[in-house]
């Protein structure tokens, strides 16, 4: 039996807006979950890129052609497929093959073919695993029998177990935690699971460095033997929320301590992580006046600049899209949408001084089917409005974006700053919609 999972379309053949005011929005989930549209805006990182990021490795998928098909693309997009592998699924594998002993012929057909054998080896089964009730244990004791100078990443795309269990990402960070070795602590910190390298100039990195801590940044490594030397870190430091199952398991394998340094826009929110990181690494509490002064400045200036320019927000642009329309709004910028699905336990706090002061504030789903036939606004009056993030440039059709995702390893006072400068310049030169938001993984190799 059929079952409706969307709004029946309007007599027009248009469906409805899905839009929302925040007053009348509800905490945590204010769209209905169904039927999911997926917008031409590819800049988020996917387990391929992530993967990647783990020097002299190699990745393979074991799916069907189907499935393999977005991996594949992005590993080409990468210029990477040297580093990528598939075993494809077909039909009669499922029910007339030994999947354990596919999988073992596989990778050791693969294996055998590369130039160079890898000094680890992402292996990504799929949700039909869970199906066929594969012995996936008996298969890594195999190969690390057979292949004892390679590591072996335990990894999934199972993204039908991701509302109740461990999402891909969550997952794949920690098997990469997992390749880590136990080494002497040293006093070193690293940034570890996020995508992108954290900024030099961000604020905890400085405190780090000014107070004579080695650091490492997992994003960064160039070389298998420089990422095995996050293994010597005494602390980990995180900003994409992700990585926590990978640094909770890290803390009971290797006992390294571990911080989370979410990306929030809140001056105050600031200033009391980085006293957080001080009392973690005995330094001494640091000054911010300066830095909020700084910031103050430059968001004075950017606002006298942008004026009352409606500003779009995106989820892809920041973990923490609500904490940023807050500090917008706050210095009077006339945020008029933000592009979220659901809104995190995190930032319940901010979504609610939203509906509180500003109630009118439009809030849009990503995913929502109807956005693929909603038309995208012209501006024949006047000017386009200003984007934050790729999603809410391209829904809100405006050239005039900031093209950044995940925070863009900024952090902290200084990634204030440097969001205001962005700001202006992207109110003042267009950019092509479509040429930048097409490239996957932005930050990351790319061929596009």
């Amino acid at each position: 039996m059929l079952k409706r999972i969307s709004p029946a379309p309007e007599a027009d053949g248009i469906p409805a807006s899905p839009m929302l005011h925040a007053r009348e929005a509800a905490f945590p989930a204010p769209f209905p979950h169904g039927l999911e549209y997926s917008p031409p805006c590819r800049g988020t990182w996917n387990i391929v890129h992530t993967g990647m990021l783990v020097p002299e490795s190699h990745q393979i998928f074991i799916c069907a052609s189907g499935c393999l098909r977005g991996v594949v693309l992005t590993a080409a997009e990468m210029g990477l497929m040297g580093r990528f592998s598939s075993i494809e699924l077909r039909e009669t594998d499922l029910t007339g093959r030994d999947n354990e002993r596919l999988i073992l012929a596989g990778v050791a057909d693969i294996l055998a073919r590369l130039p160079k054998k890898p000094r680890a080896v992402l292996l990504f089964p799929a949700c039909v695993h869970h199906f066929l009730g594969c012995n996936l244990r008996y298969v890594y004791r195999e190969l690390r029998t057979k292949y004892p100078d390679i590591d072996f990443a335990e990894c999934f795309m199972d993204p039908i177990r991701q509302t109740r269990h461990l999402t891909p990402e969550e997952r794949l960070r920690r098997a990469i935690s997992r390749l880590l070795p136990e080494r002497p602590k040293k006093k070193q910190a690293a940034f570890f699971g996020n995508n992108l390298k954290t900024a030099p100039e961000s604020d905890a990195w400085r405190l780090l460095k000014e107070s004579g801590w080695q650091i490492r940044d997992m994003a960064g490594c160039t070389s298998y033997a420089e990422f095995q030397e996050l293994g010597a870190s005494s602390l980990n430091l995180y900003t994409n929320p992700f990585s926590l199952p990978a640094v909770r398991d890290l803390q009971e394998r290797l006992q390294q301590d571990y911080l989370y340094l979410p990306q929030v826009w809140s001056g105050d929110a600031i200033e009391g992580l980085l006293q957080e990181l001080a009392h973690r690494i005995g330094a001494d509490v640091p000054d911010c006046r300066a830095a909020r002064e700084r910031t103050e400045q430059a968001l004075a200036s950017a606002r006298s600049i942008i004026q009352e320019t409606p500003i779009a927000l995106d989820l892809t642009f920041t973990f923490r899209p609500f904490s940023l329309a807050r500090l917008l709004l706050a210095h009077g910028f006339r945020v008029k949408a933000i592009y979220a699905d659901a809104i995190s336990a995190e930032e319940e706090a901010d979504f609610r001084w939203l509906q509180e002061n500003h109630g009118d504030t439009e809030l849009w789903p990503t995913k929502a089917p109807a956005l693929r036939l909603l038309p995208r606004p012209s501006h024949p009056a006047g000017p386009p409005g200003l984007a934050l993030g790729q999603k809410a440039a391209f829904f809100q059709n405006t050239p005039h974006f900031v093209n950044m995702v995940e925070g863009s390893g900024r952090w902290g006072f200084s990634a204030i700053e440097a969001l205001a400068s962005d700001m202006v310049a992207a109110y003042r030169e267009p950019k092509d919609i479509e040429s930048n938001v097409r490239r996957k993984g932005l930050g990351g190799p790319s061929l596009l």
